[in-house]
């Protein structure tokens, strides 16, 4: 097994997600000589693991199990938000997008949505949500259990991930598009290009084409409702600044801005990456 594949099992141990052969070539990763690997890998049937990590497998398939029901809820909640002709793209993110969620852990989501239209988008999900009977995680209220969280919000001319590093390229290049308006999900993924700098071979279908010249099916929108219109731009402001009032108190950090709103309290990147950085 070479580097990329063995940085791979590494990276993937922190998650306690051993990978399949297949998974390998997915998650084969560009050669880092800061990390040296000096521990074993092993293999037990299709899985590749840690010497001595072997648990993890049956830890994986129980998750899987797990992921399969929130899959279920997160479709259904996307099948209701879909109907908004402001909502562009719904991604699955995080652990469920590996189908590797703990039984009581919520469904995170990403939504991208037409230009200028983000926080009144943002408000009328939220209603929408609200009215077909979907739970919907709140800050601070420790049941989380299969909870929808919108906790990615990014307006359609504002895609570009920041923050640059291998989780971070990790989180983008798992994203699981369940709603997919005019290949919006593919110009996210060109957009954050970057991503395959630390995993080549990530993103799938999306990987083969995000060279590719962005036709007008793939460009921002045109303007809805006569967008330009001041007294809808108006509208939008104020929906950001009723929605800004409210969470200010309790942004930590969060980003919040017109075109992008980015709800991670807890900073797992700096945790991975201090993490390798100790291991190796």
């Amino acid at each position: 097994m070479d580097l990329p594949d063995k940085l791979a099992v590494f990276y993937h141990d922190f998650f306690d997600y051993p990978l399949t052969k297949e998974e390998l070539k997915r998650w084969k990763t560009s050669r880092n000589p800061k990390y040296k690997i000096e521990g074993l890998v092993s293999q037990k049937g299709d899985y590749f693991f840690l010497k001595g990590r072997e648990g993890i497998i049956k830890k994986r398939l129980q998750r899987e199990k797990f992921s399969k029901s929130k899959i279920k809820i997160a479709r259904a909640a996307a099948e209701c938000l879909m109907k908004l002709p402001t909502i562009k793209m719904i991604g699955i993110t995080g652990s469920l997008a590996m189908m590797n969620a703990r039984k009581n852990s919520d469904i995170d989501l990403i939504m991208i949505t037409k230009k200028d239209t983000l926080w009144m988008t943002r408000l009328i999900a939220y209603l929408l949500l609200f009215i077909a009977g979907f739970n919907v995680r709140r800050p601070k209220v420790k049941n989380e259990k299969d909870k929808l969280c919108l906790n990615i919000w990014l307006d359609e001319s504002d895609l570009c991930w920041q923050n640059y590093n291998i989780f971070t390229a990790h989180e983008v290049a798992q994203i699981v598009p369940i709603v997919n308006k005019n290949r919006t999900y593919q110009r996210f993924i060109f957009e954050n290009r970057w991503i395959f700098k630390y995993w080549p071979n990530a993103a799938g279908a999306a990987r083969k084409n995000y060279e590719s010249r962005i036709t007008n099916d793939g460009e921002q929108s045109p303007p809805l409702f006569s967008i330009r219109n001041s007294l809808f731009k108006f509208v939008e402001l104020l929906a950001f600044k009723m929605q800004y009032f409210y969470m200010k108190p309790k942004v930590t950090r969060e980003v919040v801005t017109e075109a992008r709103a980015i709800f991670h309290p807890v900073d797992w990147s700096g945790k991975v990456l201090d993490a390798l950085d100790k291991s190796y």
